[in-house]
């Protein structure tokens, strides 16, 4: 049960994940900017944390996971966001995001030299199946070359993040990491929100808004992500997150009525096929039940 309740925690991550760009539409329609919207995720997604940990009577890490969870959080979720909203700036949305979701080949690759991961031949082919099919629902158009560069460099730390996050996740709780990378995160982007000015929501709907984003797009997708990382590892965690762009496609099309060609919805059938592919190959592993 270890592993499949990994791949429910994983498919449940990556739709949170997925709502991520409609709360945000929302929250700059409403008047906020990137530091101000970042700083209140995080600022607010900490403290809640940080009364589930004292309800659970958990502690704070120390040492060297200490440190690696305020890399985890300073470094890689502040760099990560940073180079990906940078990149849209000089390429299209689209390229962007296409690059971005090279981070699970990433992955895979720093799993198989570093972590010594076995490099399956499902796993290279539900790769390959999901690559396409990302590239093919993102629909990647044009851009400057410094804008891909940074959506390469966005999806480069995303997978370190991954690759520390593995190692890190056997000494702390899902609760534990995620109170020390929100506050992380939080302290940066407070402070660049000090130097930059404050844009609150203008309205109730943004605040409305931004409590969606606080628990759908990172509270629960960060703790179910952070657990399920624990259970399958690092390669078919990446994997199984490429449902993401599918969520956020779909709910688009819903919500702001955006077409959907056949061409996006091919590519999001690709997506599911390899998330079946890999599910498939996951449970094949467990072990046969006690009788």
């Amino acid at each position: 049960m270890r592993r499949l309740s990994g791949i429910l925690l994983i498919a449940i991550s990556a739709t949170g994940f997925g709502t991520l760009a409609i709360f945000g539409r929302y929250l700059y329609a409403d008047g906020l900017d990137t530091f101000t919207m970042l700083f209140l995720r995080f600022g607010i997604s900490a403290s809640i944390m940080t009364v589930i940990l004292i309800l659970r009577k958990e502690p704070l890490p120390r040492g060297r996971v200490l440190v690696l969870l305020i890399g985890m959080g300073a470094l890689g979720y502040v760099g990560q966001s940073f180079t990906f909203l940078t990149a849209i700036k000089y390429a299209s949305a689209g390229l962007v995001a296409l690059l971005l979701y090279l981070y699970p080949m990433f992955v895979f690759i720093m799993s198989v030299i570093i972590l010594h991961e076995k490099a399956t031949s499902v796993k290279v082919v539900a790769l390959v199946i999901a690559l396409i099919g990302t590239a093919l629902t993102v629909g990647p158009a044009g851009g400057q070359v410094i804008g891909a560069l940074l959506a390469i460099g966005a999806a480069v730390i995303y997978s370190v993040y991954i690759i520390v996050g593995t190692d890190v996740m056997k000494h702390v709780s899902a609760v534990q990491s995620s109170v020390v990378i929100f506050a992380s995160a939080c302290a940066v982007y407070g402070t660049l929100t000090a130097v930059n000015g404050a844009h609150l929501p203008n309205s109730n709907a943004g605040w409305f808004a931004m409590a969606g984003i606080v628990l759908f797009a990172t509270v629960i997708p960060v703790v179910t992500f952070l657990a399920g990382l624990e259970r399958i590892g690092p390669t078919n965690a990446a994997m199984l997150s490429t449902l993401e762009p599918v969520v956020t496609v779909l709910l688009a099309a819903w919500l702001f009525a955006e077409h959907l060609d056949t061409i996006t919805m091919i590519g999001g059938g690709l997506i599911l096929v390899a998330v079946v592919l890999l599910a498939r190959s996951e449970l094949r592993q467990m072990p046969p039940p006690e009788v």
